[in-house]
């Protein structure tokens, strides 16, 4: 697993060249299957986008500490994407079994009790 962090600029550029989006994404991650099974992968996360998310309230907060709190739910869900887990678009998203196990996964990491 290779994670990488972006500038705007750089992640807007890279969704424009995979996706053909030309707006800013958080997360971008890519599976590299090898011949062997093993499962390679690349996630590209753009820290900019992670503070304009909270800057927003995007998680019901303008707290500070809540940046470092989104990084890590983006490399957590850039590593389920690579390791083969989807959600579907729209409202069904954040119940989709996909964002439950993230979600799990980032209060482990953050040392929270479910």
């Amino acid at each position: 697993m290779e994670l990488t962090l972006l500038d705007a600029h750089a992640m807007r550029r890279l969704n424009r060249r995979v996706t053909g989006r030309r707006g800013l994404t958080d997360v971008l991650a890519f599976a590299l299957p090898q011949p062997d099974g093993r499962v390679l992968g690349d996630v590209y996360i753009c820290p900019a986008a992670a503070q304009r998310w909270v800057n927003n309230g995007g998680r019901g907060t303008r707290d500070e500490g809540r940046v470092e709190e989104e990084l890590i739910r983006l490399a957590v869900h850039g590593t389920l994407h690579v390791l083969g887990y989807d959600h579907p678009d729209g409202p069904g998203r954040t119940r989709s079994p996909m964002w439950r196990r993230q979600e799990r996964y980032v209060r482990r990491l953050l040392g929270r009790r479910p």
